[in-house]
């Protein structure tokens, strides 16, 4: 447990276990409490109460020890000021322990692995936010120890290298390293860890794969309605079941489906559209971001970064 003067509780009664070779994602809105969890594992943070091991040790009576164990890729920007990605990654490697060549070495794979190259020896008042975060990544993963911990690792990172960066976090946990990933991304982390941690208040909300966690969802499809105007969306009609409690925004209307009620369900939708109520509607399969939604309390119609919500059934 973390408690902060006042009496907030940024971490509740948490366990959690993260094996050598696996990626894991914490999953929770701002303020649930992810970042604290690995300072502490870090330890730079001291829990209220409560124990951390790391591969045995405690961060508490053993901080420094620890601290060699783990990297953490933070949330900020990496102070980069002066200083290429090139020497970055570098210089990391060598705090870490590496000799200068296999210092030179990792880097060149990293820069390389993350196309990196054409800016790899730009100073950092000159980079974008993407690249930036990449550099952050290769200071992280240049000798990341026992275990990596990695805070929002693809934000502001573009698509193509966005994926050669799960590649890499891939391969640390290949390599032994147990990863331990906080994203806001819910379906990145469906399709690329391998177990999902939901938090929320400080508390662990629910625990498992992608698959264990959507057999928790509210009915097999959603249909999703986008007004064409503020005016508002009609409710579902009587005569068309819903398996869940809809969600709803000014413009926008998920309602959780039985595959049954899937017909009828697209009819009143197409009468919508045609009548000129609504600009688009979809049915798709209810996905691990339905179940995060239902379990954090979401108060709008779900959506996806970049349009990666899954080819709708009908539109």
């Amino acid at each position: 447990m973390k408690c902060y003067r006042g009496g907030t509780r940024a971490n509740d009664g948490i366990g959690l276990h993260v094996k050598a070779g696996e990626v894991v994602g914490l999953l929770g809105h701002n303020g649930a409490g992810k970042t604290t969890l690995i300072n502490q594992v870090a330890g730079l943070a001291v829990p209220t109460s409560g124990t951390i091991r790391v591969d045995g040790c405690d961060p508490v009576a053993e901080p420094a020890r620890v601290r060699r164990m783990v990297s953490v890729m933070p949330q900020a920007h990496a102070p980069l000021a002066g200083v290429t990605p090139r020497q970055a990654i570098r210089t990391m490697a060598r705090i870490r322990g590496m000799n200068k060549r296999a210092a030179v070495a990792r880097t060149e794979e990293l820069i390389d692995a993350l196309d990196l190259s054409e800016w790899a020896d730009t100073t950092g008042e000159r980079l974008s936010g993407g690249i930036r975060r990449l550099t952050a990544y290769g200071m992280a993963a240049a000798d990341p120890g026992r275990v990596a911990m990695l805070d929002e690792p693809t934000n502001d990172v573009d698509p193509v290298r966005r994926r050669l960066l799960w590649e890499q976090i891939r391969e640390l946990a290949d390599r032994g390293c147990a990863v331990l990933l906080v994203t806001h991304n819910v379906i990145e982390a469906e399709r690329s860890v391998d177990r999902i941690i939901v938090m929320d208040s400080g508390k662990v909300l629910a625990e498992g794969t992608a698959a264990q966690l959507r057999s928790r969802a509210v009915g097999e499809l959603r249909l999703e309605l986008t007004a064409a105007t503020t005016d508002g969306l009609p409710d579902l009609p009587s005569d068309i079941p819903a398996a869940g409690p809809p969600l709803r925004s000014s413009r926008r209307l998920a309602v959780p489906l039985d595959s049954d009620a899937a017909s009828a369900a697209l009819a009143w939708a197409q009468q919508l559209r045609k009548a000129g109520d609504i600009d688009e509607f979809a049915l798709v399969p209810v996905g691990l971001e339905d179940v995060y939604l239902q379990l954090v309390g979401g108060d709008a119609a779900p959506g996806t970064e970049e349009g990666e919500q899954g080819e709708p059934l009908a539109a």
